[in-house]
């Protein structure tokens, strides 16, 4: 009896060891991946374009929504957002820097008559997004004709080129144990291909049939009885395709999960059904863990049940790990999203003559009915066979494409259709993904994610490099200056890092200006400052189908092509209105201690009788023939060294070159009479020297100087809409042949969810549609269509 009372006490004790291992394994896993996850912070960029077919000529309007990957909130980080588009060989045609506010920001493209007839892809973007992969980056095709420029002869698709691949359940094929299987199979202009095919063994017999469900995605169930033998046979627009099945490995694990409704099962598998081991299963959605467990594999296999209620909504990813902590499976689900922003937009008519007002009424309300604020944006436009309504929008794009890689056809259609056959193709999406982005053994290892790019909280932040010019060795510890030249004239300061790199962060810098860079070149003539493009160089697989336009589209190119030059003609000006934002004018140091108007005084012929004849705590000095300037305290004692000086916010490091500057061409003198702390310098006082016009008098510039055009925050254009309230403006003979009605990236709610707008139709009969996207402040998100008719007289 004292004997089988120890075997229980040694065996329940060896139980508790057992038990107390896996929770220590299963919070290990779950301590490291939360430690890299939370300095791991990611946004989602969302793009909502005016329209999608351009011509030459036209401008592009768009509004950027950013937004924290976790909730989909609307995030007030990144105060920039980098816009492009692309050709089909990644050139960059168009790029603008937006300025975002409060998580949002609008802009524009003129599209320039110098391109060809293409489809090109627009991508966005901030500077810490490009920490990550770029398949996270906004990606939108949008197609642009020019119907004044022959393109070059288009190569013909080859029918035959189809891209067909397999994706194992779990990413794994393991012999003698069955596993499901998506196929994908796109056309060479990148959409889903309906196909049928089968698997042959070796012996020539068909061992599974399968056909593609939705935009040529599709899945089937396999066990595979050797390693190799096994072709496939897929036929797909009259073309067979014979391909090989991915690696079966000899031993290894799969993993299934089946929906029951309310929960998952995840049944895991392996192929030594002799022996008995430990697996852990860790669900999450990128960002926070919902579910962490293990199981005990018995008999070859293992059961996990997760329930649906205590995931978050849209993706989520589980990862299975053996004893040894290594990531042996991995698949992607998905629970629809409860949260949704509806949105209700009614005209007061829905036929309209031309030029006539058309009040729009827009009500937000989240899914239990009631009105809440939204941030919207809103474009309306002339429908034709040409331009179509988009198949992406807002709602399918943050909850599904944002956190897929590759082009997903329609993301729409999963979101808001609910039933069996929509269930089953959306898992198809997430069979066909395959392993995610997680490095699990940076993670295992309990590293944390280093970053190359740092989120930019005020402005754009200009990237240098300086080097050694004589050995092409950066540069560590020298202290550099950027000048902005313009209306606003801005100074930074950077002092460079081990690796030579300079980061100077710009404020309330708009347009295209001139840049200034150089270092204290008496002291750091060797070096030479490079500047980087602030645009990622980095791109993705996907490129853009061919675009081919059929004869019938002739004369509607041709009736759109006169629309859009008369616009430019008749309306040129009112194209070309841009917003001024508000900024502060004043330079870096603030107040200065001195302030001279030069016209208040009696104007002298050089700035050395200026400054001697009215100019207090500012001496001249000489030094082995150099002329030099210091600044006396209020207390009389005079500050040690050279003070800055500036002319125009240009550092003058040479004061010999100052006193050539024509004293009639300099509005004001500043004298800041203190040390002055900026960044990383430290100025014995600042004399600063601004001129009338801000070109700094063509004053000759140090031969170390690097001088370049350079593109700050796009400016903000305002959209033209005609106003015809009187019977003098209906009856104006200037023809109204807008395409574009209306667009108005600021089309929110008010606290009431209400909103109501207006606009004028123009003279070009035809259908129009509304498109209305957005966000609410809980990160609900949804789009909205409204459609009416216009005709003549």
């Amino acid at each position: 009896m004292m004997r089988n009372y120890k075997s229980v006490i040694s065996f329940i004790a060896c139980l508790m060891i057992c038990i107390n291992s896996k929770a220590q394994v299963l919070s290990g896993l779950q301590n490291n991946f939360i430690n890299f996850q939370k300095a791991n912070l990611h946004e989602k960029i969302y793009v909502h374009t005016d329209k999608n077919f351009y011509l030459t000529g036209e401008i592009l309007w768009f509004k950027i929504y950013n937004t924290d990957g976790s909730t989909n909130k609307i995030i007030d980080l990144s105060k920039v957002a980098y816009v492009e588009i692309l050709d089909n060989k990644h050139n960059a045609v168009l790029q603008a820097k937006i300025a975002l506010n409060q998580g949002t920001g609008t802009g524009s493209f003129y599209i320039p008559f110098s391109l060809t007839n293409g489809n090109y892809q627009l991508r966005a973007y901030t500077s810490w997004m490009k920490n990550f992969d770029v398949d996270y980056f906004f990606e939108k095709q949008i197609t642009i004709v020019n119907p004044v420029k022959v393109s070059p002869a288009q190569p013909k698709s080859v029918s035959s080129v189809y891209d067909v691949q397999f994706f194992p359940e779990g990413g794994h094929l393991v012999k003698g144990l069955n596993s499901k299987i998506a196929l994908k199979v796109t056309t060479p202009d990148g959409k889903g291909a309906d196909c049928t095919g089968a698997i042959i063994n070796q012996q020539n017999d068909t061992v599974v049939r399968f056909k593609s469900l939705k935009f040529g995605i599709g899945s089937f169930s396999f066990t595979p009885l050797a390693q190799t033998g096994y072709k496939v046979i897929i036929k797909t627009g009259g073309t067979i395709i014979t391909k090989e099945l991915p690696e079966i490995s000899n031993q290894g694990y799969v993993m299934q999960v089946t929906d029951h409704g309310a929960d998952w099962e995840v049944s895991v598998k392996n192929s030594d059904s002799t022996r008995t081991s430990v697996v852990y299963s860790i669900v999450h959605n990128r960002h926070t863990i919902n579910l962490a467990e293990s199981a005990s594999i018995t008999n070859g296999s293992a059961h996990f049940n997760i329930n649906k209620n205590k995931l978050s909504e849209g993706l989520s990813y589980i990862t299975l790990f053996d004893g040894q902590q290594r990531p042996i499976c991995e698949r992607l689900i998905f629970k629809r999203p409860n949260r949704k922003l509806v949105i209700s937009a009614n005209t007061d008519n829905k036929l309209y003559d031309n030029r006539k007002k058309v009040s729009l009424s827009i009500t937000t309300r989240n899914k239990d009915n009631k009105n809440i604020p939204a941030n919207l944006s809103l474009s309306v436009y002339r429908l034709d066979s040409l331009q179509n309504n988009d198949a992406a929008h807002i709602a399918g794009y943050l909850w599904l494409s944002a956190d897929l890689k590759g082009h997903i056809e329609s993301p729409d259609y999963y979101i808001e259709n609910n039933n069996e056959e929509t269930n089953q193709a959306i898992d198809n999406v997430l069979l066909s993904q395959g392993w995610t982005q997680f490095d699990w053994s940076k993670i295992l290892a309990g590293e944390k994610p280093r970053f190359t790019f740092l989120p930019e909280y005020t402005g754009p932040i200009i990237t240098g490099k300086i080097v050694n010019s004589k050995t092409e060795q950066p540069a560590n510890n020298i202290t550099a200056y950027v000048t902005i030249a313009g209306t606003r004239h801005q100074l930074y300061t950077a002092k460079s890092d081990s690796t030579g790199k300079l980061l100077f962060n710009t404020r309330d810098f708009y347009g295209s200006n001139e840049l200034f860079a150089q270092t204290q070149w008496q002291q750091d003539s060797i070096y030479r400052i490079d500047i980087v493009n602030p645009f990622s160089e980095q791109y993705g697989q996907q490129t853009m189908p061919l675009l081919n336009l059929n004869t019938g589209t002739k004369k509607l190119l041709a009736d759109n092509s006169l629309n859009m030059q008369v616009q430019n003609i008749f309306t040129a000006k009112q194209l070309k209105q841009f917003n001024n934002p508000a900024a502060d004018t004043a330079l870096f140091y603030g107040k200065p201690t001195y302030t001279y108007l030069l016209d208040d005084y009696t104007r002298f012929p050089t700035i050395e009788d200026v400054i001697h004849e009215y100019v207090r705590l500012v001496v001249m000095t000489r030094d082995r023939g150099k002329t030099g300037l210091q600044i006396i305290n209020n207390d009389k004692t005079t500050l040690p060294g050279q003070p800055l000086v500036l002319l125009d916010a240009r550092p003058i490091f040479d004061v010999d070159k100052i006193f050539t500057v024509d004293p009639l061409k300099v509005k004001r003198l500043d004298v800041v009479g203190t040390n002055y702390v900026y960044g990383p310098a430290v100025f014995n006082g600042i004399i600063s020297f601004i001129t009338y016009n801000g070109q700094s008098t063509n004053i000759q510039l140090d031969q170390h100087t690097i001088v370049m055009d350079y593109d700050g925050l796009q400016l903000e254009r305002k959209f033209y809409s005609p106003v015809y309230d009187s019977d003098q403006q209906i009856n104006s003979s200037i023809p109204d042949f807008r395409n574009v009605l209306y667009w108005n990236p600021k089309a929110d709610t008010d606290p009431q969810g209400q909103n109501k707008l207006s606009f004028f139709t123009g003279d070009k009969p035809g259908h129009y549609i509304g498109i209305i996207e957005g966000i609410a402040q809980n990160g609900e998100a949804g789009s909205q269509y409204f459609y009416f008719e216009v005709k003549s007289k």
